[in-house]
């Protein structure tokens, strides 16, 4: 069974550069970061008490402001960052994709980008073949599946 749990998580991290602040700054959060002390040491709250359960087929959509935390989120998921407190529970493998286009090469189809992409994420031929035709009505591409990345547009990419 494929599963994500966060409980509680928070994830504050120390700044090591001495600042004051009247407002929101961008630098440090934005609006969503807090600046505190703990144990003596200026730190950044980029995480407070986030609990979602996520199971096979769930969707989850990340939407706020910059600095609100959503990067930070992902790659406390992908295990880039440790959370300060609270617990990260994770059953199945997950992936990141912080650059989409990380990977892809404009030259080749769609299609073969599936397939690198594939091969990069650490999946077998097989693997990747049996997911090819999910991922293709995913991508909405029909026709242009087969033609090189470097045609599509914004939206396509």
């Amino acid at each position: 069974m494929i599963s994500i749990k966060l409980d509680n998580v928070s994830l504050a991290y120390r700044l090591y550069e001495k600042l004051t602040l009247t407002a929101p700054d961008r630098r440090l959060g934005g609006l969503g970061g807090k600046i505190g002390r703990s144990g003596g040491k200026q730190v950044v709250q980029a995480l407070e008490d986030v609990s979602f359960e996520l199971k096979a087929g769930d969707r989850l959509g990340l939407v706020g402001p910059n600095g609100a935390g959503k990067t930070t989120l992902l790659k406390v998921l992908y295990g880039i960052y440790q959370p300060s407190s609270g617990i990260v529970a994770i059953e199945g493998k997950v992936d990141a994709l912080f650059n989409i286009n990380i990977g892809f090469r404009p030259e080749a189809t769609g299609r073969r980008n599936i397939v690198l992409r594939g091969l990069i994420s650490g999946w077998t031929e097989a693997e990747i073949q049996e997911k090819m035709p999910e991922i293709i009505a995913f991508s909405e591409l029909g026709d242009f599946i087969d033609v090189p990345f470097k045609t599509y547009s914004q939206g396509m990419a």
